[in-house]
């Protein structure tokens, strides 16, 4: 964890980096238990770098339980489609364990090609949607014992649950639907016991907040064209009511000059009676 900026906003893939690092020495007996869980709850509760930072200084750096270290430069943009997604190697998290606490894999990481999880009267959530995959095909494994798991894939990914549940169960309801061509495909296993597996399907915030502002656009693009029409629709109708009125006119107009023709014609037709009467 960097000391160059401590002030800045650590992300949650920051946090998950250093919670990883502590389940690391919770299996190798560097932390016990109680340890374990006070450092974790100040990890999902470190809202800077310089909040992190002490809570793995004591760890020994090595090839296990190396601290993370956050990079101050942005990351490239990764390229578009499914294919850019699809990285290959190995992944950046290969397990994560609950024991009456909870757990997070979300943002930015890479999926290995089998994930292994562990909740014990706890819970934990594996989040695909920002995830970069190992290889095409990934496992992700789930044993719940008196907890749950909740899995979310974003959509195009194919879903296979092979999970067994004893007075819990696995939830199959995303199986079924084809993927994006190119997309990996996430075969969930594992077993539940007094406990759960959650699978769904969901857009990132980003995508939704895009997909809001669409609908959003749309709907003034229809306001505008309905005023358009309705403006259109007075403009026909205030010409009709003009030509009507003109119409009006011409024939009040005809109708005058015709009995003012009518009355010179009966005056001449007077003045020539009154001519051969003289």
């Amino acid at each position: 964890m960097t000391d160059d900026a401590p002030e800045l906003r650590a992300s949650d893939a920051d946090r998950e980096r250093v919670a990883e690092v502590l389940r690391d020495a919770l299996a190798e007996g560097r932390l016990d238990m109680t340890e374990f869980e006070e450092r974790l709850d100040a990890t999902y509760k470190a809202r800077t770098y310089g909040e992190l930072a002490p809570i793995t200084r004591d760890l020994p750096v090595g090839e296990v339980a190396a601290a993370p270290r956050v990079s101050m430069t942005k990351e490239p943009e990764r390229s578009g489609g499914w294919a850019g997604r699809i990285t290959g190697g190995e992944g950046s998290s290969t397990w994560a364990v609950a024991v009456m606490s909870g757990f997070q894999r979300k943002g930015r990481w890479t999926v290995p090609r089998r994930f292994n999880s562990f909740a014990f009267w706890g819970g934990g959530d594996i989040d695909l949607r920002e995830a970069d995959f190992a290889a095409g095909e990934v496992v992700i494994n789930c044993v719940a014992i008196m907890g749950g798991m909740n899995v979310i894939v974003p959509p195009g990914v194919e879903v296979v649950v092979r999970g067994i549940g004893i007075m819990g169960g696995f939830d199959h309801r995303e199986e079924g639907v084809p993927g994006d061509p190119g997309a990996p495909r996430v075969i969930v296993t594992g077993f539940a016991f007094w406990g759960g597996v959650g699978v769904e399907r969901k857009v990132t915030r980003a995508e939704r907040q895009r997909l809001k502002e669409e609908r959003r656009q749309e709907k003034l693009e229809r306001r505008a064209a309905q005023r358009e029409l309705g403006s259109s629709h007075r403009d026909d109708a205030a010409a009709a009511h003009r030509s009507m009125l003109d119409d009006h006119r011409d024939m009040v107009r005809e109708h005058r000059d015709a009995r003012r023709e009518d009355r010179e014609l009966r005056r001449e037709d007077r003045d020539r009676r009154r001519r051969g009467e003289d």
